[in-house]
């Protein structure tokens, strides 16, 4: 294989992974490259917040307060993702959290229904970035979420490298153990997305604290997991979009 195997196809591959948006049917040969597809990760989060930052701008211009736009911008992901993220760290919390071994945590996390610890995380989790979101359309308005989002899926794929899948089954098991070749063009694909929204600055205190998170998940999910799954992926975009949120707030 090249240093870089990029196809187009895997920017379509990804989004089929990533969101809900109504795509083309992919042929199944297109699934086995889906471990070299995570590069294009942050691209599919660009899908996600352009039509959020729009859909905030509209509701701007419309004279509606800043805590309703971000509610409407976040709306607006939820539903082009269908939630998976969110149901990744509610999985994530319940399982961490409620069970006393592996085995247990892993069984929780594949239940459907939802327990304590993942109405809070939910609530919490919703409830900062709804609030900081709001602030920072306020300071600076909605592109700032272009580069969250980018940077946020870009975490994905990092952990996705760093530790091996916990179970022989699901999300992250199908799509398989990328190489660090495409999760180095991921990142940097998502900080050339970042840097004419952000500016350096904001950049480095955004990324910063993105990886923090990242490697504060990857310590989570191997001491609670041995290993990672698709909604401890979730999980992460979700704690690093938190992350970034602050970071930018704090500046």
């Amino acid at each position: 294989m090249r240093k870089y195997d990029i196809r187009a196809a895997d920017i379509l591959l990804a989004l089929v992974l990533l969101t809900r948006l109504p795509l083309p049917h992919l042929p199944k040969a297109a699934f086995k490259r889906q471990s070299s597809a995570v590069w294009a990760f942050p691209v599919a989060g660009l899908a996600v917040a352009l039509p959020a930052c729009l859909v905030a701008s509209l509701a701007l211009s419309l004279g509606l307060p800043h805590m309703v736009a971000a509610g409407l911008a976040l709306a607006v992901q939820i539903l082009l993702t269908g939630a998976m993220h969110e149901d990744g760290l509610a999985d994530t919390a319940d399982g961490f959290w409620g069970g006393f071994d592996t085995a247990r945590r892993l069984e929780i996390m594949k239940d459907s229904q939802i327990g304590t610890y993942g109405v809070l995380a939910l609530i919490l989790g919703l409830g900062l970035r709804w609030t900081a979101f709001a602030t920072l359309l306020e300071a600076l308005g909605p592109w700032p979420l272009l580069a969250l989002a980018a940077l946020s899926r870009a975490a994905m794929p990092t952990l996705m490298y760093a530790l091996p899948n916990a179970r022989q089954a699901g999300l992250s098991h199908g799509v398989g153990r990328p190489g660090k070749n495409p999760v180095i063009l991921g990142a940097g694909i998502a900080l050339g997305i970042s840097m004419p929204v952000l500016g350096p600055v904001a950049l480095f205190c955004a990324a910063l604290a993105m990886l923090a998170a990242t490697l504060g998940m990857a310590a989570l999910a191997r001491a609670k997991i041995r290993g990672q799954t698709g909604d401890t992926l979730g999980a992460t975009q979700q704690i690093c979009e938190i992350a970034g949120l602050l970071a930018l707030l704090a500046l």
